[in-house]
């Protein structure tokens, strides 16, 4: 701004601080950008246009977007379907009961593993809880029945102090506990990086002056660690809830149900895959794909504006 006799003269920004400039001047760095823009577009933002389908008659052929018209069609059909509805129920499950285990659990091993002043010590529990997130599912899965089987180490176990064969894989009350207690092992490591890497730019003189104060380890990490860390906690916290109907891997659910589970392990992603790729009915699972998205993007507005009325910390 600058000040004349009688009013004052707005001056716009100079060339050099305008964003065309800036691209010109850093086009290196803004040149990595373009394969992830490209990706995004390609494989995230242009197939958002097959969604139409769920509102069109869609048999396959030269005309991509289906047929003719049906409206929401699919949608009544599926609302109305028992099938669906069971698939719906299994899915909020198994994600509620995965994310009220999971999440607690990975904040309590990060606060843990900060708590090792020992560097050797927790570079090597590290590495160690990592290792399973690098494994292949397909691996995972198949170490889960090995180990699960009737004639499996566990049952080994159980069979020698006394309590006899479980057949897990068998019986459907016992598919959450093995969904769940895999997932926890495999994500527990990588899922305390966020964590940790928050906890690195907490100020040393807050736990210095909680110390004078008479605090010991554990007040410190309820007075000062878990504040300090609350906006990366409800940021995580307000994502998984998004994805509670959506977060159910349905990869793993494919490779670990069998027919005398299947009441509890199908899922709304497997009734999509059956529906949809083995059945042929692709509008249908579009429909009920759409359905899906629409709840999940419910439930994370909710979950931000809850999270930012009562901590003010939010997505957006």
């Amino acid at each position: 701004m600058r000040r004349s006799k009688n009013k004052t003269v707005a001056i716009p920004k100079s060339k050099e601080h305008s964003l065309l400039h800036h691209i010109k001047k850093e086009w290196r760095l803004y040149s990595l950008m373009i394969i992830p823009i490209l990706y995004y577009i390609i494989f995230k933002y242009v197939p958002v246009l097959g969604n139409l389908i769920a509102f069109r008659r869609y048999k396959g052929g030269p005309n991509i977007f289906g047929e003719y018209w049906v409206g929401f069609r699919y949608f009544k059909q599926f609302l109305g379907d028992a099938q669906f509805w069971q698939a719906f129920w299994n899915t909020l499950r198994l994600s509620i009961g995965y994310l009220l285990i999971r999440f607690p659990v990975t904040l309590i091993f990060a606060i843990l593993l900060n708590e090792i002043h020992k560097k050797w010590w927790k570079k090597t529990v590290q590495t160690l809880s990592y290792l399973p997130h690098f494994i292949s599912l397909v691996v995972v899965c198949g170490m889960v029945k090995e180990l699960l089987t009737a004639g499996g180490p566990i049952n080994k176990l159980l069979s020698a102090v006394g309590i006899g064969k479980i057949a897990f894989m068998s019986e459907p009350g016992w598919f959450d506990f093995v969904y769940i207690a895999s997932g926890v092992w495999q994500a527990l490591g990588w899922g305390t990086i966020l964590y940790l890497t928050a906890m690195t730019g907490i100020n040393t003189e807050l736990y210095e002056a909680a110390s004078m104060d008479g605090a010991n380890r554990f007040q410190q990490i309820i007075h000062v660690t878990i504040p300090g860390i609350l906006p990366t906690i409800m940021t995580l916290l307000i994502m998984d809830i998004g994805g509670i109907v959506t977060s159910s891997n349905m990869q793993k659910i494919l490779l670990l149900y069998n027919p005398l589970n299947q009441e509890k392990a199908d899922i709304i992603g497997t009734l999509v895959y059956r529906m949809g790729i083995t059945g042929g009915n692709f509008s249908y699972a579009a429909a009920v794909g759409l359905f899906e998205g629409l709840i999940g993007l419910i439930l994370v507005s909710i979950a931000n504006f809850l999270s930012k009325k009562l901590t003010e910390t939010s997505l957006w």
